[in-house]
């Protein structure tokens, strides 16, 4: 049976008059459901809403029984109304009675109703509810009519998603503002409690009802040709807006800017009577929705392509430039963000930033690096984090557990308030430690040393009490320019670093670029592997110049002071060698033309590539000092990416293995008499310090976060009962058995906090 004439553009004309009318919600949605019902020539027309609880409740409905609203509920997984809320699709079935799925209500009377259309209300890929006609004889609906309904129900998913209809009935809310609690990945420690700001703010579109789709198909042609063209330029260019977008990326919008599916979708919205905007909004949800439940990740990767394609043409049809909204931040913001560069984040005001929220980044990401040196709890890995939620939602960030709380409940968020005052005491305990050495019970003095990048992270040696600075990143200052820092810039940022630790030790690390540390102005270099590709110290080697010139800032600015100098990523002696050669080059260049030298210059090499540790002997005896990368030499060792959820827990870095490595480190290092430093994740935690400590490690580098905790831990242990523990349970364990339980016991039965 065809539809009404007049089609669905005279049903949104008229749904828009219905929307303006000065009656309550119910009585809204009551004349909603008749003119979608007469629309469509249906007997019936009803509309669930998907509660908190999960359940789809009945909430109007045309040619049912009324009583039954309200009062008909159903699990979101029961029935055809929840099969269509599950799969986010429509579903038209010509005897609705004779499907498997199909659940009887004798309270609605729709026993004699036998065709079935029913589609999900969707709101950026979230399900908010589910549309429904129905018609006593068994008939199939056209897709004109299934556009016609899905169209309609973009209409009832901003009316949901507004909280118009929060108040219709009594106990559990609409799933649209439920409380969501999801967990990912740790980044930064801490606790924030705050309000959420999305670091590129969702498009609102405000007209969803075209007045004439004529200019409104010519609106979206023009905008398509736009974005076409935009996109066009930057592949030629060959570079990206601010961030630095890939070339492989732009080619994937491209390619899609261009997928005519996509488009014929959107110009079919556009006809059904939606404006402009709203078509490319209601597709892209639909999109959202398909993807979100694909278990293929590389489909699920793609959706944010589309995302970024259905964002541009976005921007281009409310006419809103690019940004990120810096002026609007309020005070205790939560920053969410599909993902941002280290010079994003830096951009925001910290003062009023209380915690960082991301869809990507990994805890050894430089977005995880600048959130923990600036004190921020982060959480990385939260799946949809940006459709979760809308600006102002109240949000938890923990960063211990990588989990977060969206619109909590009030005894959530009375219990993480509660949290975050045991936490703000128990800190209060740690800065008492300050002044206190790190000492051991039987009087083995431990080295803590921070990890830095950035001049911010300088002050954090006053509040730590931190003996120097075990690890200063360079790149990170490349990482946040808009363009290659010149040898002055460089050279100003080091002569303010050792201005800022005074007489305290500072080791730098040389460049440690590529593999996911991606420079926004050079070149991305496609390799199958980046992380055992051309970066660190090889690109130093091969590039000789880029490595001269921070060597020679770093000389020049280390003027009558002592110098510590590290290289990363070092795989043979030879190496190391090349890189001090360079060294030596550099320093002679300076006396010739009479600068004022480092009164001591020592040159180290992190431990982080397996082959040193068949060259240990070797470095060792070649080496000023050694520092262990755990992060990287785990990740090698145990052939585990340790950004690949999938494996990243696959080893313990408690195991065997890893234990009989570092003691082969700790071990020969000390017999050359060569100082060896652990500044890698591990370092940090208790537990594993304490266990580094029992294989004769005796100076760590860690986060800022980490001194108190880990002085803590060394104030409560005897070294020499530790090393008795650790070789014992060497002795005993094969290679995949962890010694975490064994020191988890022992450190209980002892009071050692870890």
């Amino acid at each position: 049976m065809p539809a009404a004439p007049g089609g669905p553009r005279l049903l949104l004309r008229r749904l828009r008059e219905a929307m303006a009318e000065p009656v309550s919600a119910q009585a809204r949605l009551d004349r909603i459901v008749v003119l979608i019902a007469a629309n469509v020539i249906a007997e019936v027309c009803s509309v669930y809403v998907l509660r908190d609880d999960n359940t789809l409740e009945l909430f109007a409905t045309e040619g049912l029984n009324r009583d039954a609203v309200h009062i008909t509920r159903l699990r979101a997984d029961e029935g055809l109304v929840g099969l269509i809320a599950r799969q986010a699709e429509p579903l038209s079935l010509s005897d609705a009675q004779s499907h498997p799925n199909f659940a009887y209500r004798p309270e609605t009377g729709e026993e004699i109703y036998h065709a079935f259309l029913g589609v999900p209300l969707l709101r950026a890929g979230n399900t908010l509810g589910v549309l429904v006609v129905q018609n006593k004889t068994y008939r199939v609906y056209s897709d004109e009519e299934i556009e016609a309904l899905q169209t309609t129900a973009m209409v009832l998913s901003e009316m949901i998603a507004s909280g118009e209809l929060q108040a219709l009935a009594p106990g559990a809310g609409s799933a649209a503002r439920r409380p969501v609690s999801q967990r990912g990945v740790p980044l930064a420690d801490g606790i924030g409690l705050g309000h959420v700001v999305l670091h590129e703010p969702r498009i609102i579109v405000k007209r969803l009802i075209a007045e004439n789709v004529e200019i409104e198909v010519e609106r979206l042609e023009a905008a398509i040709e736009d974005v076409r063209s935009a996109i066009d330029e930057l592949v030629e260019r060959g570079d990206g807006i601010g961030s630095g977008e890939s070339r492989e990326v732009l080619e994937t919008v491209r390619m899609f800017a261009h997928d005519k599916g996509w488009l014929r979708r959107m110009r079919e919205a556009v006809q059904s009577g939606l404006t402009a905007e709203a078509a490319v909004e209601r597709v892209q949800s639909d999109n959202r929705a398909r993807m979100l439940r694909q278990s293929d990740p590389y489909l699920r990767d793609r959706l944010h392509d589309l995302d970024d394609l259905a964002n541009r043409l976005l921007r281009r049809l409310v006419g809103q430039e690019p940004g990120n909204g810096l002026a609007a931040m309020p005070d205790n913001a939560i920053l969410v963000a599909r993902s941002m560069g280290p010079a994003a984040l830096l951009d925001y005001e910290r003062a009023n930033l209380r915690g960082v929220v991301l869809e990507e980044g990994g805890p050894t990401s430089h977005i995880a690096i600048v959130a923990r040196a600036l004190g921020i709890p982060a959480v990385g890995e939260i799946a949809n984090a940006t459709a979760l939620c809308d600006s102002g939602d109240a949000i938890i960030v923990d960063g211990a557990s990588g989990e977060i709380q969206v619109r909590p409940t009030p005894e959530i968020e009375s219990a993480y308030a509660e949290q975050a005052r045991l936490r703000a005491r128990r800190q209060a305990q740690y800065r008492a430690l300050r002044d206190v050495p790190a000492m051991t019970r039987d009087k083995v003095r431990i080295g803590l040393n921070l990890n830095a990048g950035l001049l911010i992270d300088l002050s954090h040696l006053a509040e730590t009490g931190a003996e120097g600075i075990g690890l200063f990143r360079t790149e990170l200052q490349f990482m946040v320019a808009q363009r290659m820092p010149s040898a002055a810039e460089q050279q100003t940022l080091y002569e303010s670093v050792f201005a800022a630790t005074g007489e305290l030790p500072v080791t730098i690390r040389t460049l440690d670029i590529g593999g996911d540390k991606i420079l926004p102005y050079m070149p991305a270099l496609e390799e199958e592997n980046p992380a055992l590709g051309w970066r660190a110290i090889r690109i130093g080697l091969d590039r000789p110049a880029l490595l001269r010139v921070q060597l020679r800032a770093l000389l020049k600015a280390a003027a009558g002071r002592p110098l510590k100098i590290m290289f990363p990523m070092v795989a043979t002696v030879e190496e190391f060698t090349r890189a001090r050669g360079i060294v030596e080059r550099e320093k002679a260049h300076l006396r010739r033309h009479g600068y004022v030298l480092p009164s001591d210059c020592k040159l180290g090499v992190m431990v982080e590539v397996p082959s040193l540790l068949f060259q240990i002997d070797e470095i060792a005896r070649e080496a000023d000092f050694l520092s262990v990368g755990s992060n990287d030499l785990m990740q090698f060792l145990f052939a585990v990416d340790r950004d690949n959820r999938r494996v990243a827990d696959r080893f313990d870095p408690l195991c065997g293995a890893a234990m009989r490595a570092f003691r082969v480190i700790s071990d020969r290092a000390e017999a050359v008499g060569c100082p060896v430093t652990v500044c890698g994740e591990i370092g940090g935690r208790p537990l594993e310090t304490m266990a580094l400590i029992g294989l004769g490690f005796r100076h760590f580098s860690m986060s800022p976060a980490a001194i108190g905790p880990v002085k803590a831990m060394v104030l409560s242990i005897e070294a020499a009962e530790v090393r008795e523990l650790i070789e014992s349970e060497l002795g005993k364990v094969t290679d995949g058995v962890s010694l975490r339980p064994a020191l988890t016991s022992f450190a209980k039965a002892r009071g050692i906090p870890v």
